[in-house]
């Protein structure tokens, strides 16, 4: 049993960093590029709402935006890996009997050293604005715990339906590029209308963004509401993707 969890565990090893590697092959500024795509999007928008349109809705409006860029980001890359990974890694699946889950999860996983990353240009953003570290920092690890929780559960559900319809790929493509608009990136939760509030509420990358904030600038801990929404969120998604995983599974061999 010992030696079949520290196999799984050198294979997670090697997927996470097999994605890092061919992410980033054959690129000048390597790694760099996970601080430089963010820092760009973040001065575009800090520009158009913060400039163009005269209306920031703070002080750090450069923080706030990056708040809402960094949960965005993470979700659409890793969803997206996540939904290609076992048609990608149809020869290792092929080639070894390990749990298949495993892919998926480890795609999701690889995205979280990007996120490093970009968590380190977050907090050097904080300090720039003079905003140091406090208390509700300590709720960031189980906010992203949760988060990454879901994103795993949908990664799962989304590449074992991506085996059988390719076009899955593309719908998570689409979904991704209108959930940009519908996550509060560059503008305040309190424009939204009163009727649409619990939908972001319950919406769980838009409920990261607004934690975030709650905690990064205006300093205190994110609502009960949001922690309950998000692990409620988490528990729906790894459940149904594991249950939709187990399903299909067992046919990915005659179609991969």
């Amino acid at each position: 049993m010992q030696k079949w969890r520290g196999d799984v565990l050198f294979l997670v090893e090697n997927l996470v960093l097999k994605d890092f590697r061919i992410r980033y092959r054959n690129m000048s500024l390597g790694i760099l590029w996970s601080m430089i795509n963010p820092l760009v999007m973040m001065g575009v928008l800090t520009f158009v709402f913060g400039r163009v349109f005269a209306n920031p809705n703070s002080p750090t409006f450069p923080l706030f935006v990056l708040c809402g860029l960094i949960p965005f980001n993470f979700f659409a890359g890793a969803l997206s890996s996540g939904t290609t990974s076992i048609v990608e890694s149809a020869h290792l699946i092929k080639r070894l009997p390990v749990p298949r889950e495993i892919v998926p999860v480890a795609s999701v996983l690889s995205n979280c050293v990007h996120l490093t990353i970009q968590l380190v240009l977050l907090v050097a953003i904080a300090l720039f604005y003079k905003l140091p570290p406090a208390h509700p920092w300590l709720w960031l690890p189980v906010l992203w715990l949760l988060f990454i929780a879901f994103v795993c559960g949908l990664a799962l559900g989304a590449s074992a339906i991506n085996v059988f319809i390719r076009d899955t790929r593309y719908v998570v493509e689409s979904f991704n590029l209108v959930l940009f608009w519908l996550v509060p990136i560059f503008y305040s939760f309190t424009i939204i209308p009163a009727k649409y509030v619990t939908i972001y509420r319950f919406n769980p990358v838009a409920a990261l963004v607004l934690a975030t904030r709650d905690i990064m600038i205006d300093r205190h801990s994110p609502p009960p509401s949001i922690m309950i929404n998000m692990a409620i969120a988490a528990s729906i998604s790894i459940a149904m993707g594991l249950l939709i995983f187990s399903r299909l599974k067992r046919r990915f061999y005659e179609h991969i």
